[in-house]
């Protein structure tokens, strides 16, 4: 189970910082991924790192977003500093177990309820 928090409201310019806990047998191995929507839209890919913190970015947020996972409190997360208006959605974590880092949300075989960013202009 997946519970991601951390969500609001912000400026542009301004940082936020996204959490995700997950609760269950294994996530040291797991690879942890932030994925958000928009309404009408599919899943875009936001970041992800294995459990070795080697991490993937989109090139929209590279530079500005920064995930770190923490593996004795089964949290990763998602530091966004510069938000711009078009990072407005829903955020959400997700797990794959697949054995290489990927950014196809096909790939994230669990998913937890997504935590609402907005960033007013």
């Amino acid at each position: 189970q997946l519970q991601a928090f951390g969500g609001g409201l912000v400026q542009a310019g301004g940082s936020l910082r996204l959490s995700c806990i997950a609760s269950g047998r294994t996530f040291r191995s797991d690879i942890m991924g932030w994925f958000r929507q928009t309404p009408g839209k599919e899943h875009e890919f936001v970041a992800a790192i294995t459990s070795g913190a080697i991490t993937l970015y989109e090139a929209s947020v590279k530079g500005r977003f920064t995930i770190s996972r923490d593996n004795a409190k089964k949290t990763v997360s998602l530091q966004m500093n510069s938000l711009k208006p078009e990072d407005t959605a829903d955020y959400y974590c997700a797990v794959s177990r697949k054995l290489s880092i990927s950014k196809s949300s096909s790939d994230y075989n669990f998913w937890g309820r997504g935590t609402l960013v907005t960033v007013s202009s």
